[in-house]
């Protein structure tokens, strides 16, 4: 894999290599309704396993297939897991068994395991399959000692089998777990809830029509409520949400308020547990009827069903689960006989291990919540993410009749800089609609910064941005121009206007255009006023920032291309593909994309390569080619080497492999910037740019002193960024340090500890650190409220 690791620190790190697997038995088996992304996990455990020299074996058809034993209990191997990072629902099959939930059933699969050597249990599954494999565990050794007494088992078979171990990862497309911000699945079913949203979109505006839609959640409304976020639904039930009396008369008259501001469709979508303040149902035909006896609007009623089940799975469903899938093996192969059982989670963007009974409890207390109706306690209990999707949705669906609202003396201008990403326009929208609610006039800038100093600057209204959340590109304009040869005019614009804070949207040159900005403060009292940035860019190479608007919509762009060109690699065998990215000079996509493709080797700028590292790649895939998967990936970011070019590299593995394989090679190209957003970037920019305007307020609040604001403090020129779990305002000025301007990249990058893992798992010795890892938190644990998201 290309080279080298860089300096090595003085070494208080943990590395892997010192975990061996070898002697150890470890089963992994999916269990429970399938998800999206459970074969990435079920791939990332059999290669880890075996990479480390544990046996793996697969356990088919979940539960039942452990009860049964037999041919449904087999040994994996590094191929059996190929091809199956892009396929859907689980390739082991999965089952309900009630079998398994008696002490039978458990002594049967006991014996199962025990004649196989196998003590290292990884589960995939909801709640409901984790329980079971934590009683499993519980009960062991009582179940050893029944084997032995039954004559099917010696006693030193039950020494030293004498602990199971086990780790769970959540899949489940609901999000109902609690202790995860997300589970495997979830992203996947957002994809598909929200590809139909789109297409019916169209339909209903050429008809002028109302939509009901029905989205899978029984119990826990997260997908009904986060696609209602993602496609700027009208209204939404939720079972955590049940609307007060009356509430037929509010949708009623909301849905003919926005008829009547030209708006030609609705969409209402309803989660299939929902439920008004009586406990009593809230059905789609329920509303269908309401809205044509009420209101005479032509209304269709979709029920999704299944269909948010199906599908590949989306390119953060399979990083989340080969991430979960490294960390579960860990996790068994660090286990003590004292370790409780464990569940491997997301909480922002780390992967924590939590105790397994604890997070269990906690979605359990959850539901107990809600049957005695104390629903705010249920909103709590399902964690910051769920809190924070449900008060902005709160934020952005109002009540309050915009000509009651409280109009401040503020002016908030609104704007894109850098290359267009896609959720620039959710981001506006939500930008602009928080603005107006919080009582603040709100003004469009048209192309950047070149638009600014050119006065192309509108007051932007609420129906302006109708729409918008599912659009491409960037509506307002956007322009690469930097302010700092036209502070003059920029200046005098903002005067003429009178703007008193700015929000900018954008890539490198908006983070670069802010700090000239606020440079300038000392010299133009206009731009002494509140101002933020939101990271917008494919290339998420902002620093301060983990995560980018943007970067997922491409991260999906480039993992669809790479599906089709394996399918089109396994057809003809023996070819490799060498696919260029976009990026600038950061690895992010290159990196992240050859995770999510299950990528043979990827080049970037941040790790230098020489030619002994792409001879040892060739080789590499020289070997593989030998084997059952007769064919490779190579990603190349664009700027990785200026010498090694895309064509060299295609041009050397042609020659080099000669009369082994042929090869291909494609450039993305703009591709990757462009298309529909996908459901988390609408949601993350919807989410953020709500938590920016909330933030301007605040500032403008505390900077408004005789009639006008003035602030020149550091801490009023912020850029809003993830920094691992928590949402964070950082002064641009402080962010200077952590700045490779010449190659516009962060010099920390987080995502460059995902390399090792992705070579694991095509097959490269690597050395790892687990530092981050290891250490078991608790899910009770009350988080910082401010600054999450």
């Amino acid at each position: 894999m290309a080279g080298a690791t860089g300096p090595k620190r003085q070494d208080t790190r943990k590395f892997f290599e010192n975990l061996s697997g070898a002697g150890k038995c470890i089963a992994v088996l999916t269990s429970g309704g399938d998800a999206q992304g459970m074969n990435g996990a079920v791939r990332a455990v059999v290669r880890m396993g075996i990479y480390v020299g544990a046996k793996v074996y697969f356990i088919h058809e979940g539960y039942q297939g452990m009860v049964d034993g037999g041919d449904y209990i087999k040994e994996a191997t590094w191929e059996s897991v190929s091809s199956v990072l892009q396929v859907g629902g689980t390739v082991i099959g999965s089952a309900r068994c009630k079998e398994f939930r008696s002490h039978e059933g458990r002594l049967k699969a006991a014996h199962n395991l025990v004649q196989r050597g196998i003590t290292y249990l990884c589960v995939i599954g909801g709640d409901g399959s984790l329980t079971g494999a934590n009683l499993f565990r519980e009960e062991w050794s009582g179940l050893l000692n029944e084997l032995i007494e039954q004559g099917l088992i010696d006693e030193e078979a039950a020494r030293s089998h004498s602990r199971l171990h086990i780790v769970g990862m959540v899949g489940s497309i609901d999000n109902d777990f609690c202790g995860t911000d997300m589970t495997i699945g979830t992203d996947s079913a957002l994809h598909r809830i929200i590809e139909v949203v789109d297409a019916i979109m169209t339909t209903a505006q050429s008809h002028q029509r109302t939509f009901v839609l029905e989205v899978m959640g029984r119990h826990c409304g997260y997908l009904a409520l986060v696609s209602a976020l993602a496609c700027g639904a009208d209204w939404v039930f939720i079972p955590e949400m049940p609307p007060e009396d009356g509430w037929e008369d509010n949708m009623c008259q909301k849905l003919s308020e926005n008829r009547a501001d030209k708006k030609r469709l609705n969409i209402i979508i309803v989660a299939e547990g929902a439920i008004d303040c009586h406990n009593k149902a809230i059905t789609p035909d329920y509303i269908k009827d309401l809205v044509v006896s009420r209101l005479g609007f032509d209304t269709r009623v979709t029920i999704l069903g299944h269909v948010q089940r199906g599908g590949t799975p989306s390119a953060f469903d399979r990083i989340l689960a080969s991430r979960m899938g490294v960390e579960a093996v860990l996790a068994l192969l660090e286990a003590s006989t004292d370790t409780p059982a464990c569940v491997v989670s997301l909480v922002g963007n780390q992967a924590v291990r939590l105790p397994l009974m604890e997070c269990v409890q906690m979605t359990q207390e959850v539901q107990k919540a809600m049957d005695e109706k104390k629903f705010d306690e249920a909103v709590r209990l399902r964690g910051r993410s769920f809190e924070n999707n449900l008060s902005t949705y709160r934020l952005l669906a109002s009540q309050t009749a915009r000509s009651e609202l409280q109009n401040t003396s503020f002016n908030v201008a609104v704007m894109n800089v850098g290359a267009p990403a896609a959720g620039m326009n959710a981001a506006v929208r939500s930008a602009v609609r928080v603005g107006i609610t919080e009582g603040h006039k709100m003004f469009a800038v048209s192309d950047g910064f070149e638009g600014f100093y050119k006065g192309q600057i509108k007051e932007i209204k609420w129906g302006d941005v109708g729409g918008w959340t599912g659009q491409g590109g960037s509506l307002l304009g956007t322009k690469r121009t930097l302010p700092a040869t036209h502070l003059d005019e920029i200046a005098e614009q903002m005067r003429i206007h009178n703007i008193t804070a700015l929000l900018v949207i954008g890539g490198f040159e908006a983070y670069v255009g802010l700090l000239e900005l606020s440079s300038a403060r000392d010299k133009y009292p206009e731009f002494c006023v509140p101002m933020v940035m939101i990271p917008a860019t494919v290339s998420n190479n902002i620093p301060g920032s983990d995560l980018s608007i943007g970067s997922d919509t491409a991260l999906n762009a480039i993992t669809d291309t790479c599906d089709r060109i394996k399918q089109s690699a396994s057809g003809t065998k023996r070819r490799v593909f060498i696919i260029e990215t976009m990026g600038g000079y950061c690895g992010y996509l290159a990196t992240v994309g050859g995770l999510a493709a299950g990528a043979d080797t990827v080049y970037i700028y941040e790790e230098p390569f020489d030619i002994r590292d792409l001879q040892a790649n060739v080789e590499h895939l020289t070997q593989k080619m030998k084997t059952s998967i007769q064919r490779g990936l190579v990603l190349r970011n664009e700027n990785c080497n200026e010498n090694f070019t895309t064509d060299f590299i295609y041009q050397l593995y042609s020659e080099e492999g000669r009369g082994v394989f042929d090869c291909r090679k494609n450039i993305l190209g703009h591709m990757q910037q462009g298309g529909a957003p996908s459901p988390f970037d609408r949601n993350f920019g919807t989410k953020v740019a709500a938590k920016a305007i909330q933030w301007i307020t605040r500032t403008l609040r505390e900077s408004y002193k005789e009639g006008r604001v003035f602030t020149n403090s550091e801490d009023t020129a912020c850029l809003l960024g993830m920094r691992r779990r928590a949402m964070v305002f950082q002064p641009v000025a402080q962010l200077r340090e952590e700045t490779d301007f010449v190659h516009r990249i962060p010099k920390e990058q987080w995502w460059l500890k995902l390399r090792p893992l992705m070579k694991i798992l095509a097959k490269y010795k690597t050395s790892y650190d687990v530092s981050d890892a290891g250490q078991l938190e608790h899910v009770t644990r009350v988080r910082p409220k401010e600054n999450h998201i």
